[in-house]
């Protein structure tokens, strides 16, 4: 492989025609629905009953987390994005439902399934510490009917759709099955597939066109510490994954993008202030492909979506980015180095 030190900035005009065209694509997000709840208050005492602390709830937040959340990204940049996702018969999928209107996006290929609970995070916080977390979730894959109900929604939602992502929480939603015919579909409509997977099925991608893991999911897949100094290793990873790019993320380290035509290119943090890591790594998923399906090339979507996850974790909590942010982070970013070349720094 040959390597190469950063991805250079994408020039103006390229990045206001890109960021037009996103507006107008159609994304499909496929994978685990889950609602993220925030219980927040004060505590003053430990209750009388256990050791533990009496926490007097003041306010309480829900918001859409994992597809859900890669979805609302998606409508944040301006396109239009179908959820396809499972969901119980309860409170919390009703409250999916009101954050999703609330984000202008549609749950109408959401499938209810009896039963189930809604996955849900239940983030218990007194004075903004984070003090317990509740979970309520089914982990088994789904099955039988429940999966054929899936898919044909998925199908569904792909007959005219510009890009396909598949958002891996491990919650059962994204089986074995519904990934190969999700793919499947994506690639006879030659539209671009983005993956965010997790352990359970790893390797059951292929043919995507951009495996979006982190370091540690990516090592704990392979059974091996990842080099990334050496090329071998990152080589040897996108032959055993079968897909057309890695985009390896590092957090405050950035990315390494390693594409199908042999050029590993590793992508710097623009993050200027870390305030909250929560939901930079959906904010990529989100850019990355709707960028390609707006016409970009891999290198330009990754370093887009660089942009978007620098402004992400400067945010409190799990939050958007609209393209205006980038566009501003942008010039920015280009008038910095316009200065330092000027100057004869770079």
């Amino acid at each position: 492989m040959r390597p190469t030190p950063s991805q250079p900035p994408i020039a103006r005009d390229r990045l206001m025609q890109l960021l037009d065209r996103m507006k107008s694509r159609r994304i499909v997000v496929i994978g685990d629905v889950m609602l993220d709840r925030y219980l927040l208050g004060d505590t003053h005492r430990l209750s009388p009953e256990a050791p533990v602390p009496v926490l007097t709830v003041r306010e309480t937040r829900s918001a859409l987390g994992g597809a859900a959340n890669v979805a609302a990204n998606v409508a944040a940049i301006g396109a239009s994005c179908r959820l396809v996702g499972a969901v119980g018969d309860d409170s919390h999928a009703a409250a999916i439902r009101a954050e999703l209107a609330a984000a202008r996006l549609e749950d109408r290929h959401l499938v209810q399934i009896s039963g189930r609970p809604t996955t849900t995070k239940t983030r218990v916080l007194a004075r903004n510490q984070q003090i317990v977390r509740i979970d309520e979730e089914i982990e088994s894959p789904l099955e039988g009917q429940d999966q054929e109900r899936l898919i044909s929604a998925a199908l569904a939602a792909l007959v005219d759709a510009d890009a396909l992502v598949l958002e891996d929480y491990n919650k059962g939603a994204l089986t074995e099955a519904l990934i190969t015919a999700s793919i499947a579909a994506a690639r006879r409509r030659g539209i671009p597939v983005v993956v965010d997977p997790k352990f359970r099925n790893f390797f059951a991608y292929r043919g995507a066109t951009i495996f979006k893991p982190n370091r540690p999911e990516l090592e704990a897949a392979l059974g091996a510490t990842l080099d990334l100094s050496g090329q071998n290793a990152l080589q040897e990873s996108l032959k055993k994954l079968e897909v057309d790019n890695l985009l390896l993320t590092l957090g405050a380290d950035g990315m390494v993008l390693v594409t199908n035509d042999q050029v590993i290119t590793h992508i710097a943090s623009l993050a200027r202030e870390v305030f909250d890591v929560s939901g930079a790594g959906d904010t990529v998923t989100a850019w990355v492909a709707t960028a390609l399906a707006a016409g970009a090339s891999v290198r330009e979507a990754a370093n887009l979506a660089n942009y978007a996850a620098g402004l992400e974790v400067g945010k409190a909590g799990v939050a958007t980015v609209a393209p205006g942010e980038v566009l501003a982070v942008h010039e920015e970013t280009h008038d910095a180095l316009g200065r330092l070349r000027r100057g004869g720094v770079i």
